[in-house]
Parts: C-alpha cells; sequence; structure tokens
C-alpha cells in the first residue's frame, strides 16, 4: 500500500484536498468516483519521479500523429471514447505519451470532457491541439477534427524534418573542422613550440596565439569544457526568457546566406497551416489567431497578431494589420483580404501554406548548395591560419641565414 495526495471537486464545485492509502492510482479515483467526487489530481505522496517524467522525456510527433489517428478512426466507428482510450493505453509503445493517456482516460472517466482532460498536459497536446478538440466536442465532428490534427502534426514535422536535413551537412563539417583544430593544436604545435624555443627570441602574434592556445588545451582543457558548459547555459538560458526569446527570433530572421529567409518561410508556412486548420474546424477567430501566434515559433509573428486580435475585436479585418507587419510580405496580406471577402478564408489560408511549404523546400535545397562552399573555406581558413602561424617563425630564421 502507498500514500497518495488527492485533489477533486465535488458536484457543487467545493474543491477537496487530502490523503489515500491505496494500491495504486487506479484504486484512489475509484474511492473518490464513490464519494461522488471529480478527480482533479493524483500523486504519489513520496516520490516526484512520476510526476516530473514529462520533464525528461519528449512525446515524438509521429507517435502523437499516430495516436490521434487511431483515436479518429475508433471514434467513427462508433466506439466509445473511454474504450477507444483504454485501447490506445494498450497499444502505445511512448512511454509517456502512455502516461498521459493514462490520465487522460482518468480524468474522462471522473466526468472532464476530453478537451479538459488533454488541456492538464500542455507539454504534449498543445494548444492547437486543445482547441481543436474542443471544436470537435462541441460541434459534434470530433472525429474530423482529430483528423485536421493529425494532418497539421504531419505538416509540421515534415517542415521539421526538411530543415534538419539541411543542417546536418553544416554540422559534420563543422564537427571534422573542430575535429581537426584540436588535432593540430594538442600534437602538432607542440612540436613546432619545443623548436621555437632554440631560436630564442620573441615569436609573432599569431604564433604566440597559437602556442598559447595549445597549451591551454593541453595543459588547462577543464577550463574550456566548463567555459563552454557555462556559454551554453548561459544562451538557453537568454533564448528561453522574456527578453532573449524576442532578440533571439529577430535575429533569426536577419541570419545571412538565405537562413533568415528560410526561418521567415517556415513561420509563415506554420502560421498559415494552423490557422487554416482551426479556422476550418470552427474554432472561434479570436481564439484561432491568438492560438496561431503562440505557436507559430517565432515572436515576431507572436507579436503581429497583437494587432490582428485588436483589428478583429475592432470589427476590422485581419489582412490591414498584416500589411503594416514587415514579417508578412504583400502577397500573404492581399490573398488573406481575398479570403475574408470571399468568405473561403481557410481556403486561401491553406494555399499559402502550401505555396511556402514548397518554397522552403527549394530554399532548403539552395542554403545546400550555399553553406558547401561556406563550409570548405571556413575549413580551409583554420587549417591555413595554423599552418602560417607555425611556418612564419621558420621564414624570419631563413631570412636571417640568407
Amino acid at each position: 500500500m502507498a500514500t497518495y495526495v488527492f485533489r477533486a471537486i465535488d458536484v457543487a464545485g467545493a474543491q477537496s484536498r487530502g490523503e489515500i492509502e491505496a494500491s495504486d492510482k487506479q484504486a484512489v479515483a475509484d474511492q473518490l468516483k464513490l464519494r461522488g467526487l471529480i478527480v482533479l489530481d493524483i500523486s504519489d505522496k513520496h516520490s516526484s519521479k512520476e510526476l516530473n517524467v514529462e520533464l525528461f522525456q519528449r512525446v515524438k510527433a509521429k507517435d502523437l500523429t499516430v495516436m490521434t489517428r487511431q483515436l479518429s478512426t475508433m471514434v467513427s466507428s462508433g466506439m466509445t471514447l473511454l474504450r477507444a482510450l483504454y485501447v490506445l493505453e494498450a497499444q502505445t509503445e511512448s512511454k509517456p505519451l502512455t502516461e498521459a493517456l493514462v490520465a487522460v482516460r482518468r480524468d474522462v472517466e471522473a466526468g472532464l470532457l476530453l478537451s479538459d482532460a488533454l488541456e492538464r498536459h500542455s507539454k504534449v497536446f498543445n494548444p492547437l491541439y486543445v482547441a481543436m478538440v474542443r471544436a470537435g466536442e462541441t460541434g459534434g465532428v470530433l472525429e474530423q477534427s482529430l483528423l485536421r490534427v493529425a494532418d497539421q502534426l504531419e505538416k509540421d514535422d515534415s517542415l521539421r524534418r526538411q530543415v534538419r536535413a539541411a543542417m546536418a551537412y553544416p554540422a559534420v563539417v563543422i564537427s571534422f573542422a573542430l575535429i581537426v583544430l584540436l588535432a593540430l593544436v594538442a600534437f602538432l604545435i607542440p612540436i613546432f613550440a619545443k623548436v621555437f624555443k632554440q631560436f630564442g627570441g620573441k615569436l609573432p602574434a599569431i604564433t604566440q596565439f597559437t602556442v598559447d592556445l595549445s597549451n591551454i588545451i593541453t595543459g588547462q582543457w577543464y577550463l574550456l569544457i566548463i567555459g563552454f558548459v557555462g556559454a551554453v547555459f548561459a544562451f538557453l538560458k537568454w533564448k528561453k526568457s522574456s527578453w532573449g526569446r524576442p532578440q533571439w527570433d529577430r535575429f533569426r530572421l536577419r541570419i545571412p546566406f538565405k537562413i533568415g529567409d528560410v526561418v521567415q518561410k517556415l513561420a509563415l508556412a506554420r502560421w498559415s497551416r494552423t490557422l487554416s486548420t482551426l479556422t476550418s474546424s470552427g474554432v472561434p477567430i479570436l481564439q484561432a489567431i491568438d492560438i496561431t501566434g503562440k505557436t507559430a515559433g517565432n515572436v515576431v509573428v507572436e507579436k503581429s497578431m497583437e494587432s490582428v486580435i485588436e483589428s478583429v475585436k475592432g470589427g476590422g479585418t485581419i489582412a490591414a494589420p498584416l500589411k503594416q507587419a514587415p514579417v508578412f510580405p504583400p502577397m500573404v496580406a492581399q490573398m488573406v483580404g481575398v479570403g475574408e471577402e470571399t468568405g473561403a478564408l481557410d481556403d486561401m489560408l491553406g494555399k499559402v501554406a502550401d505555396f511556402y511549404e514548397d518554397e522552403v523546400a527549394a530554399a532548403i535545397k539552395s542554403l545546400t548548395s550555399i553553406l558547401e562552399p561556406v563550409m570548405i573555406v571556413l575549413v580551409g581558413s583554420i587549417v591555413g591560419f595554423i599552418v602560417v602561424s607555425m611556418y612564419l617563425p621558420l621564414f624570419k630564421v631563413y631570412d636571417q641565414i640568407k
């Protein structure tokens, strides 16, 4: 027997907290249900491992997409929601997703709506997912909303895979360059340094810099590791902060070598696809715009949605504020305006999404061809700098002998 801490509410909405000894969480839920309580949360009093599992494990987009399609199929076939969730628990291979489904199923058993149960697991089911499920429940078309969610997840995952594939080559080249640099600095330069001591005199500045770098790497390598880990930690903390993230997102849009263009087109493709999916599913327009901004993946786009929301609240259009936002090209604003005028906003947004998804694919191919010579020049420059710095003192000695 273990002790569990629970939070629940009664039919009048009054909250109740307490502790129960039981064999597992399901037994606790059963006892609370017999009392006429609606379970909000059940946790192990003496262990936080289960509560924090989502902090260390992430649900893959592929697993979530497959689960969503399976749930849609089972619901459309007439299977009850609870039975469908039981089936998904048994066959889902992803451990964090299984644990989330178990919690969702228990909340549904306790009387919560599926959308409300999903909303309690925001690290697995994002606001887009929850909003579309809620719209499907309201309109009685849950299976269709789930299919649209699965399509959206597949589109997003496809875009991410394209970007990762494009970045694989530069990552390999940069890693190779660092390995070459470390090998030269750690093994070759010390040999030259011994020769330079026999010459005496003052070394050229670049040679002295290279020798000092070699001494640090070979003698004080732990300082480099501490510095690298500290720099990475500081960067991640800055990027996630409320003031650092906007700066980082603006910088990403201005990165040269076509990288900024890819970032912009990727954000526009995700924005238009998400808004199209939400509006076609019956989600209220203001809620759809708010969710779209939060899931666009860029603070610049999210800030632009604030003016769009104000315009719509005041009886204006979506297109007008988009024309004033630099991140949105004129074509997007014009097509959105036509969609609003014709009453086919979701179809027009879908066409915009298709266009920019194709643009992302073409831009990534172009980016790869641009980065290849840049990486070659980078590696050559590193090796060339080391070679010149090592041979420069030898040239001076040769001149003196001559």
